[in-house]
C-alpha cells in the first residue's frame, strides 16, 4: 500500500483507543512536551536522515546537506515547533474523535493541496515520530506505551488518508511508486 501512495485501497478503520491508552498518551505526552523543539527536531531530522526524499517539500531547506546546519536552521525549528504543535492539539484532545479528526483535516488539507505532500510520507512521519520518542524518552514509553502511541500513530494515517481520499488525491508519481 504504501508503495502506491495509499491510495489504491481503502484501509480499515483502525480500532478505537480504550480510556487508559488515552491516559497513557496523555501521561507520556508531558515530558515530551517540555522537550517539545529538541524532540520536533529530533523528530524531522530523523525523517529526513531515513527518507532524504521528504526533504524536497521544504524549499527553505531542502538543499541544506551538512546535518548541522539543518539541525540549527531557524525554519526547521519552527516547523518542527509546529508539529509538535499539532500533536500536542491531538493529544489534549484524544478522546474527542470530532476534535481530532478536525485537527486532522487542516494539516492533511494544507499539506495535499498547498504542499502536494504525497499521503505516503505520513505513515513514514507517523513511524518516526514513535521510533524517536522510544529512543529519547525510554523510561517513559514502555511497551504498554508504545501499544498506546502506535494505536494513536494508526488512527492519525487512517484520519489524513481519508482526507486525502475525500478530496481525490491523485499523484504523478503514483503509477511508478
Amino acid at each position: 500500500m504504501e508503495g502506491n501512495g495509499g491510495m489504491q485501497e481503502q484501509m480499515e478503520r483502525p480500532e478505537m483507543l480504550t480510556d487508559g491508552e488515552q491516559a497513557i498518551i496523555q501521561n507520556t505526552w508531558t515530558k515530551v512536551f517540555q522537550n517539545k523543539e529538541a524532540a520536533g527536531v529530533a523528530v524531522l531530522m530523523r525523517l529526513f536522515t531515513s527518507f532524504p526524499s521528504s526533504k524536497q517539500f521544504f524549499s527553505q531547506f531542502r538543499d541544506t546537506e551538512d546535518p548541522e546546519e539543518l539541525k540549527s536552521s531557524v525554519q526547521l525549528k519552527k516547523h518542527a515547533l509546529r508539529v509538535m504543535s499539532a500533536l500536542n492539539t491531538l493529544v489534549e484532545n484524544v478522546n474527542d474523535e470530532e476534535k481530532t479528526a478536525a485537527v486532522l483535516k487542516v494539516v492533511a488539507k494544507s499539506h495535499a493541496i498547498k504542499h502536494s505532500v504525497e499521503p505516503r510520507y505520513f505513515k513514514l512521519l507517523t513511524g518516526v515520530i514513535l521510533e524517536v520518542l522510544v529512543e529519547a524518552f525510554p523510561e517513559t514509553f514502555g511497551v504498554e506505551a508504545q501499544g498506546a502511541w502506535s494505536k494513536l500513530m494508526e488512527v492519525v494515517h487512517w484520519q489524513v488518508m481519508q482526507v486525502y481520499s475525500e478530496i481525490g488525491w491523485t499523484s504523478a508519481n503514483s503509477a511508478t511508486e
